[in-house]
């Protein structure tokens, strides 16, 4: 559950051709421009490229039926080398550096570029191939370059400098105040005040994390695609719901395995009902230790060597831009301002969160003994024996739930509740081109019916799709003069498929992390920002997860179960006795869950405020060390081990810790509503969507947050959610 971060160079914008509007005053070189400095055969060759062609679909989508692999390494040239002629005509300016003819024209500048990278980044993550990921490849040094020679361009950054210098005495608007301050971070942070040598090395640093950042995944995506469990005993499977059996009897069809086979894979709707249900307990240890080691096997795809450079390089080049740690470099630009204010929230946290989990592994361990005397429950045991304990206890059926969470009424449910907060209306349309015939495209429209943008929702894994879920942008919204250009926004995500004439039946767990991706794509959708830096989700990365977070209170309050939760066969409404079951077990498991989530934070948070290399040299030690240090318990893994912590190899570097810390503000966010008496407050909401939603990044992150609440949060609100209150 997380945000699919673009590189800064390469954010993503719409070029005004596609929607026919006026552009503002300002420098755009065109298309021609770039072409008469190109040979003839070079600009023939680029004349059919789809990205330099004005898109006729239905709301500027991508064509994706016309774009083919070929096409993407030189349109990116042919980008990079007009975006570095726009930032050679600020330059060239001999006019006294103004926000006019240097931030704005900055803050502009790339869209075709960007038009490129959004198609190009989006599929690499949802969409592969050995061909996309070949490109990848070749393509990040010259990304890299492309970004370091923008950003280390003195000639730039001393007109940026100016304005930055001057904005005491310039009336400036909010949003263009933060323009002027982030892109003098940005250049900043990117080594405009270092010497040549030192640029020099910077530039090579960034290239070579942006080409272990890739290598990185790649080891991963291959590792969950060529893993299988392989079951040939159909009474192996005892426990298991029928759904479960299904799939993994698709999956073995898929890998052209004959009837009376069954594959289990890493693929979370595969490997957790595995986990809950089946009963053969040396099957769970299987591949509960496989999932634990992926990428750590000592062969051509382990990641260890891989973080240890990466860790590595991030010192080094924290250090050269005056931080004493990598951790201490990220949180300068986050709301946390330090890894010490981290470490304060997390260690606060830990102890309870640590007690809560003994309490439950008693629990668990009482009913294991009833089943194996005198031994130990093990890691692969906590989740079958949890379903165990809430039948027990709350006589909650997991798998009884399901049937009422078929994922349309899911997805229906999500709508909903957007419609009756902010009066949205999503209605599918397809006439607009996707990336995968499993894709669904909604134009999404305000209470007045006027169009606001197009979501994409791609839900079930793939061979060519990461895991987890994420949100991104094909298309940020961001103004060209009087044009107000609207977004294209895809959630993706890896939820349980429908077997035989069965629906798609999601986990509450899958349910919620719906509810979450439709948060961030509610934050692109709605901004009302002027320049694409400060727009949508262009925020810390600390808050970014405010407006996801929140929106998982809404998935399982009674009255909105109430309004969306069917059985999948008698279409009949959920009962209240089921609800008040979900009700009853709100916070069980919640010392489980907080601790195998913070044991993470924990570990991301020691890699990162190392102080010097040689601590990381060998990092199954390291690893080893940190989760001792803080004292997890052996039943319990952290939520990603090192091999496959795919978040810190990438924007969530030094920041897994943002959820929790974005928990402090939704939970007290959600009280907001709470106090209210009315979880649909029409005012409460209005207020959210105009200081959270609409604003993006274009005020200070608490002040915006204030703006809404009245007030800083406190913790006392996740600690009551989570159970951990005493």
């Amino acid at each position: 559950m997380r945000l699919k971060h673009l590189p800064l160079a390469v954010a993503i914008i719409v070029a005004a051709s596609i929607t026919g509007c006026q552009r503002e005053s300002r420098t755009i070189i065109s298309h021609d421009q770039v072409f008469a400095q190109l040979d003839t055969e070079v600009v023939e060759a680029l004349s059919s490229n789809p990205f330099l062609q004005e898109w006729t679909t239905p709301f500027g989508a991508p064509p994706f039926s016309e774009i083919e692999e070929a096409h993407f390494m030189p349109a990116f040239k042919f980008a990079m080398k007009q975006q570095l002629m726009e930032i050679d005509a600020i330059t060239a300016s001999e006019a006294k550096a103004t926000f006019a003819n240097t931030i704005a024209p900055l803050a502009h500048s790339g869209e075709t570029l960007a038009k490129v990278s959004g198609v190009f980044s989006n599929l690499s993550s949802a969409e592969t191939n050995d061909e996309l990921i070949q490109i990848a490849q070749e393509l990040s040094p010259l990304r890299t370059a492309h970004n370091d020679g923008i950003y280390q361009n003195d000639m730039l950054f001393q007109r940026v400098k100016a304005v930055h210098e001057s904005m005491g005495s310039l009336k400036l608007k909010p949003e263009e105040s933060m323009l002027i301050k982030e892109f003098y971070r940005r250049f900043v942070r990117s080594g405009a005040l270092l010497d040549e040598a030192q640029k020099a090395r910077l530039r090579e640093i960034n290239s070579e994390l942006g080409l272990l950042s890739l290598k990185f995944g790649n080891n991963r995506l291959k590792e969950d695609n060529a893993y299988g469990l392989v079951v040939t005993n159909r009474n192996d499977l005892n426990g298991l719901p029928e759904n479960a059996i299904a799939a993994a009897a698709d999956e073995a069809a898929a890998r052209g395995l004959s009837a009376g086979n069954w594959v289990f894979t890493h693929k979370w709707p595969s490997l957790w009902p595995f986990m809950q249900y089946c009963q053969n307990r040396n099957l769970r240890r299987q591949i509960l230790e496989a999932y634990a080691e992926r990428c750590n096997k000592g062969n051509e795809t382990d990641n260890k060597e891989v973080i240890r450079q990466m860790v590595t390089l991030r010192l080094e080049k924290a250090n050269m831009l005056g931080f004493p740690t990598w951790a201490h470099h990220q949180h300068d630009v986050a709301m946390a301002e330090n890894p010490e204010n981290v470490y304060g929230l997390l260690n606060q946290l830990w102890p309870a969160a640590l007690e809560k989990a003994e309490e439950e592994k008693a629990d668990l361990q009482a009913l294991f003994e009833k089943d194996f005397p005198g031994q130990k429950l093990q890691a692969w045991d906590w989740r079958y024996y949890v379903e165990k304990v809430k039948k027990e206890k709350f006589d909650l059926d997991e798998e009884e739930l399901r049937q009422y969470f078929a994922l349309e009424n899911v997805e229906k449910g999500a709508f909903e509740v957007c419609r009756r907060l902010w009066g949205l209306t999503f209605t599918q349309v397809t006439n607009v081109p996707v990336y995968h015939q499993e894709v669904k495209a909604f134009e999404v429209k305000d209470a007045n019916g006027s169009h606001i943008g197009l979501l994409y929702m791609d839900y079930h894994p793939r061979p060519g799709k990461g895991a987890g879920a994420w949100m991104s942008n094909y298309r940020p919204q961001w103004k060209d003069g009087k044009t107000n250009i609207r977004p294209i926004v895809v959630n993706v995500g890896n939820y349980s498929r429908a077997t035989g004439d069965m629906p798609a039946l999601l986990t509450m767990d899958e349910a919620n992390t719906l509810f979450h991706e439709l948060g961030h794509g509610l934050h692109g959708l709605l901004s009302q920002c002027t320049y694409r830096p400060t727009s949508g989700t262009s925020v810390p990365t600390d808050f970014v997860e405010l407006p996801s977070q929140i929106m998982e209170h809404w998935a399982f309050e009674p009255e909105v179960m109430k309004m969306y939760a069917r059985h999948w066969q008698t279409g009949e409404e959920i009962p209240q006795s089921l609800i008040d079951k979900i009700v009853n077990a709100g916070t069980f498991n919640q010392g489980f869950a907080t601790t195998e989530f913070l044991a993470a934070a924990l570990l991301d948070l020691d890699y990162h405020t190392i102080t010097d290399p040689t601590a990381v040299e060998n990092i199954a030690a390291f690893e080893k060390q940190s989760l001792e240090k803080m004292g997890l318990i052996p039943e319990i893994l952290p939520r990603y081990r090192t091999t496959y912590f795919a978040h810190i190899t990438g924007g969530y570097s030094a920041g897994y810790y943002s959820y929790i810390w974005a928990e402090v503000l939704d939970a007290d966010a959600f009280q907001a509503f709470k106090e209210k008496g009315d979880i649909f407050h029409q005012a409460t909401a209005k207020s959210f969507r105009t200081n959270i939603l609409e604003a993006g990044g274009s005020r200070p992150a608490m002040e915006m947050y204030k703006a809404f609440r009245g007030s800083e949060p406190t913790i006392d609100a996740l600690l009551e959610n989570r159970g951990l209150k005493k």
